[in-house]
Order: C-alpha cells, then sequence, then structure tokens
C-alpha cells in the first residue's frame, strides 16, 4: 500500500516516459548496460522531482480535496515522503556520479534538479512557470552527450524544450480553476485556458516541425 503511494506520488507515469525517452537517446551513446545505468539515475531523480512536488503542493491539495493524492488520501505520510525524499536525493546524485555521466554529465543534471525543484517551492506560481521546462528538459540531451565527450544537435535539444513546455500547458488544464482560486498563477493559468490550448498546440506544431526539417537534413 505504501509503496503504491510513494509510486503514484512520483507522477509515475510522466516519470516512466521520462525515464524510458532518457534510456533510448542514451542508446545513441553508450551501450546497453551504460543506458541502463544512465536511465536508473534519472529514474531516481524524477523520483526525487516528484515526491518533493507532492510534499510541497499537500496543502493546497488538501484544501481542494484531491483525493486521488496518496498524501490526502492517507495512503503515505508526510513523515515517509520527506523520509523518502532525503534517501532518494542523496541516492540519486551518488549514482549518477558513479554512472558513465559522470562529474560532467552529472553537473548538467544536478542543474536540471536544481531547475524542476524550483518549479516545485515557487516558479510553478508565477508566469516563469514554463522556465523549469525549458531549463530541466533542455539539459537532460546535453547531460548525455557531454558525458559522452559530444554535443546534442540543436535540434534535439529544441525539441525537447517544444514538446515539454508544451506540455506544461496542457498539464495544468485538469486543475486550472482550482489554481487560480489557491493563487496559483503559472503562466497558463494567466493565460487562460483557451490561450493555454492554442500554445500548447503552437509549440508540439513547432517541435514536429523541427523534427521533420532535422531528418530531412539527414
Amino acid at each position: 500500500m505504501k509503496l503504491m503511494g510513494l509510486l503514484k506520488a512520483s507522477h509515475f507515469g510522466p516519470t516512466l516516459l521520462v525515464v524510458t525517452i532518457t534510456y533510448v537517446l542514451s542508446l545513441t551513446q553508450f551501450s546497453a548496460s551504460d543506458s541502463l545505468f544512465i536511465a536508473f539515475a534519472i529514474l531516481l531523480g524524477q523520483f526525487f522531482v516528484g515526491w518533493s512536488n507532492d510534499l510541497v503542493d499537500f496543502p493546497r491539495d488538501k484544501a481542494a480535496m484531491r483525493v486521488t493524492k496518496p498524501l490526502v488520501a492517507g495512503t503515505i505520510t508526510e513523515k515517509t515522503l520527506r523520509i523518502s525524499i532525503g534517501f532518494v536525493l542523496l541516492s540519486a546524485l551518488t549514482i549518477s556520479l558513479l554512472s558513465p555521466l559522470g562529474i560532467s554529465g552529472s553537473s548538467i543534471h544536478f542543474l536540471g534538479l536544481l531547475s524542476a525543484t524550483a518549479y516545485n517551492l515557487k516558479l510553478k506560481s508565477t508566469i516563469l512557470s514554463v522556465l523549469p521546462y525549458v531549463v530541466s528538459f533542455g539539459a537532460l540531451p546535453w547531460a548525455i552527450y557531454v558525458a559522452a565527450g559530444t554535443t546534442p544537435p540543436t535540434w534535439l535539444v529544441l525539441a525537447f524544450v517544444l514538446f515539454t513546455s508544451a506540455f506544461h500547458f496542457l498539464n495544468v488544464l485538469k486543475d486550472m480553476d482550482t489554481d487560480i482560486e489557491q493563487e496559483v498563477m503559472g503562466l497558463p493559468q494567466v493565460l487562460g485556458r483557451n490561450k493555454s490550448i492554442a500554445m500548447a498546440a503552437l509549440l508540439g506544431v513547432l517541435g514536429i516541425v523541427d523534427v521533420a526539417l532535422a531528418n530531412l537534413r539527414i
């Protein structure tokens, strides 16, 4: 029961997607075993991001009676989550440094985690809410390529930034009304539902065009 609560609090769906993409991308630069090592380091980092997000949001989630959240549902406790966050952060930093990411790639990985933490603590409630998506997901291919002694193609970094930024505008739609009531005024909330959908569509189309043009050049 507690394990399922922790998995749910990690935002397991998006976490699994990020880790899968990391593994596939790592295969372009590293062996299968090294790619698994890197993906595991990223998984631990994603657990930290998801768990800290749920812990920070707990008062607002409780006020909004979001019973799908493990903390609100009582599946896990704040104490359990705090202990898990401390453990997984230390593990993420250690495993990342020991992995093929090394110091150079891990430094970029840590930058991504710092950016995501800034989102959880403050930036999600400001018009700069999309910035951590740009920084954190733009950093992911850089961490992998720099660790391999190369640099990622511009189109690849741009694709990460565009698609994940589009996700940000779509992800907040389900809770937008409650967010506004609780004065969580990120950029999507400031723009409103229709403009956020339009922005997500624009970013998604730009991402598709970016990938298509890159493949035409190849």
